[in-house]
């Protein structure tokens, strides 16, 4: 093997040490046990793993981030994302990892997410479950729920929130969002936190055609015009602007009352950036900043 061919392959080994995180499984399964959590057989007998914070739980249950993985994965990968899960905890919240759907003749789990091709299970349907089974047998507070996830799990959030506002208090996609066609319209005004690379090669912000060209990802910069029609924004720029750390931050106030829309850019890739957690959890506890 050439020495080009070793750098690479240390470099793609690499990437893929810190993307996955190093393994903790004590992290992965259900609030301490090994296996995952299941739903009902009703409920298509789905699986999610969580962990929970330390300590007394509030008088309405702990609040909760249900972080949905991105193409290939599936939920213990997430656990496995010990600064992102710490950070989360740390603040009090549980984090749900729920099982996306298995795909057909090849390893890892996938999203159901784009309208055209949702031929199985229910996806809003069963993180909804989810949702419901968690804070029922946890105790968890399901009015303080927030939906996010990463790269086409970011898709599925954002696809959830613009057909099922109600499913969730907020949203937070992370790397992924619609894809072409773009929706022409989304149900209700909501909180949403939209968090993006700017050298975002695998989701560009412009997106690109995948599939050999039978699917496109959409175009961020037209996702954020349809959120700022959904939320009643009185203008189309943004009206507040924000530096924290490496996050360029743009705001929409003037909407509608109780929503929320938020545009944090990075000059990273194709992540979940560090920090990521604390600021969305600033965003969600305290409103428009």
């Amino acid at each position: 093997m050439s020495g080009d061919i070793r750098c690479h392959y240390f470099a793609l080994a690499f990437t893929l040490i810190l993307v996955a995180g190093l393994p903790n499984m004590s992290r992965a399964g259900c609030a301490g046990d090994d296996m995952p959590c299941r739903l009902d057989a009703a409920t298509d007998g789905g699986t999610y793993h969580l962990v929970l914070p330390d300590g007394q739980a509030p008088p309405n249950g702990w609040p909760a981030v249900l972080f949905l993985h991105g193409w290939g994965s599936e939920g213990a990968a997430i656990m496995r994302n010990d600064g992102m899960t710490d950070t989360l905890t740390g603040r009090g919240y549980a984090v749900i990892a729920p099982d996306g759907t298995p795909r057909e003749g090849r390893n890892g789990r996938g999203w159901l997410f784009h309208p055209g091709n949702r031929d199985g299970r229910d996806e809003g349907a069963f993180l909804r479950g989810v949702a419901d089974d968690a804070a029922e047998k946890f105790g968890l507070d399901r009015d303080r729920m927030v939906l996010a996830g990463f790269s086409i799990g970011g898709s599925m959030a954002s696809y959830i929130a613009c057909e099922t506002p109600d499913s969730f208090s907020a949203y937070a996609p992370v790397a992924g969002s619609f894809w072409r066609p773009h929706p022409k319209e989304c149900a209700a005004p909501v909180r949403l936190f939209h968090t993006h690379g700017w050298a975002d090669e695998t989701v560009p912000l412009e997106g690109r055609s995948v599939g050999g060209g039978t699917l496109a990802q959409g175009d961020v910069f037209a996702a954020m015009e349809i959120w700022r029609d959904t939320n009643l924004c009185r203008k189309p720029n943004p009206d507040s602007f924000a530096r924290k750390g490496d996050f360029m931050i743009r705001s929409w106030t003037g909407c509608a009352a109780g929503a929320s829309l938020v545009f944090a850019l990075h000059p990273g890739g194709h992540t979940v950036p560090s920090g990521w957690g604390g600021m969305m959890l600033d965003w969600y506890e305290t409103g428009d900043r």
